[in-house]
């Protein structure tokens, strides 16, 4: 199940079929996500979005097929294998999934403690990673002080504490406003290009989606910038886009492709372009 260009993929869906009491939701798909890629999830409600970040992340098991994530195949795993899997594993709930009767520092902490991790060791990386999202003055608040904007934010910062070298994200930006979904993208696109993490994200919309595709973070600057000089990059596939900065120096910047579900199968894999590009009425209804 290797990749076109021959980079071993970090997650492989192959021929993964799951149903429940009101039947089979996931019918045979088939993907791969290589080494810094954005794979991003789009589909009504009900496609099985969320159902395939679960079965990444080996919090549910597939009637029959496999599913390889960081060379493993979680589908011969035990429980006890599986637990252990899953510490390797960013997860953004859509809602957050927070403790509510917990500060801030304690949700972000919740793994490492799990984990035995030195008390010293966890206040350092609980608040490197609230750092990160912006969040470190809320590190004694509870999730019941905080806006749903910045909940979400705390939501990523835990997923990241582990240094975890996938994510998976469910609908970040949903029932956020505009403003707050932009900070949740600037976030996502920080953590893509300062750490490499892999990504694979659900959403309803492609608009949030196309700005992981078109822009990039640049560290140096701090900020978010157009992908390439004047916004323009070169297609390499699923590896990334090939640009240049202003200093002429090459950068590869990480591939963000998209994975269309419909009735359960995969309905459509492909780029950006690819969509924009496409006559499709059912593409096309994304991008309202």
């Amino acid at each position: 199940m290797g990749s076109p260009d021959d980079t071993p993929p970090v997650i492989a869906f192959d021929d993964v079929h799951i149903g429940f009491d009101e039947g089979e939701v996931l019918r045979g798909i088939s993907f791969q996500v290589v080494p810094r890629e954005t794979k991003v999830l789009v589909g009504e409600t009900g496609t099985g979005k969320t159902l395939t970040l679960k079965l990444a992340a080996g919090l549910l098991r597939p009637d029959s097929g496999r599913i390889l994530v960081l060379g493993r195949d979680l589908t011969a795993m035990s429980e006890d294998e599986l637990l252990g899997f899953r510490r390797e594993v960013g997860f953004v709930f859509q809602e957050g999934a927070l403790f509510d009767s917990l500060p801030v520092a304690e949700n972000v902490a919740y793994r490492l403690r799990e984990d035995g991790v030195d008390e010293e060791e966890i206040e350092e990386r609980v608040r490197e990673a609230l750092r990160f999202v912006e969040m470190e003055d809320a590190i004694d608040k509870l999730p019941s002080e905080l806006s749903g904007g910045m909940r979400r934010r705390v939501s990523i910062a835990r997923a990241l504490v582990s240094r975890p070298p996938i994510v998976l994200y469910d609908s970040p930006t949903a029932g956020l406003d505009p403003v707050t979904a932009q900070t949740i993208i600037r976030l996502i696109l920080r953590l893509r290009d300062t750490q490499g993490v892999t990504a694979l994200l659900a959403t309803h919309r492609l608009q949030d989606a196309f700005a992981l595709a078109n822009f990039r973070f640049d560290p140096r600057a701090n900020r978010v910038i157009p992908v390439g000089r004047d916004g323009q990059g070169i297609s390499l596939g699923q590896g990334g886009v090939e640009s240049r900065r202003p200093d002429s120096d090459l950068e590869i910047v990480p591939a963000t492709n998209f994975l269309v579900l419909r009735h359960g199968t995969v309905y459509f894999q492909g780029d950006q372009r690819a969509i924009l590009e496409s006559p499709d009425t059912y593409l096309k209804r994304f991008l309202v």
